[in-house]
């Protein structure tokens, strides 16, 4: 009953894998605003939700997947008082296929004020099985 794991790597110099399919789903790290170059993207949270959510979209492709099938986000943000800089930006990108989301406030890496995580439905398990483990 092994299911198929397919990690696809980061090309950034971090100890983890850019996203993970397994089970019909794609999970994304947690995207940061990086340029395509890898450096950090400075500004305010309109322009650092801008560049996570570039990587995301860029992210989901090399996994062949769409923003319209994320099912899940993950937000962090520096302070709640980006909230509302965040979610103006994030409509923008998600639409009317809004997925299910938590919101948190955290300290982050590389002191960036936005980091968002999310999970896609991408299809059956290319294993041959269905959810429920049969075939």
């Amino acid at each position: 009953m092994s299911q198929a794991i397919q990690r696809l790597p980061s090309s950034l110099p971090f100890p983890f894998s850019r996203a993970v399919k397994a089970g019909g789903f794609l999970f994304l790290s947690g995207q940061v605003p990086m340029s395509a170059a890898g450096e950090v993207v400075r500004g305010d949270i309109q322009t650092q939700t801008r560049a996570a959510c570039e990587r995301i979209v860029e992210s989901l492709a090399a996994g062949g997947a769409r923003l319209d099938q994320v099912v899940k986000a993950t937000v962090w943000l520096s302070d709640m008082s980006h909230f509302a800089g965040f979610n103006e930006v994030y409509k923008e990108f998600f639409g009317a296929a809004l997925p299910v989301r938590s919101t948190v406030a955290s300290a982050l890496a590389l002191n960036v004020d936005v980091e968002i995580e999310v999970q896609a439905y991408i299809g059956h398990d290319p294993s041959g099985q269905d959810e429920s483990g049969q075939d």
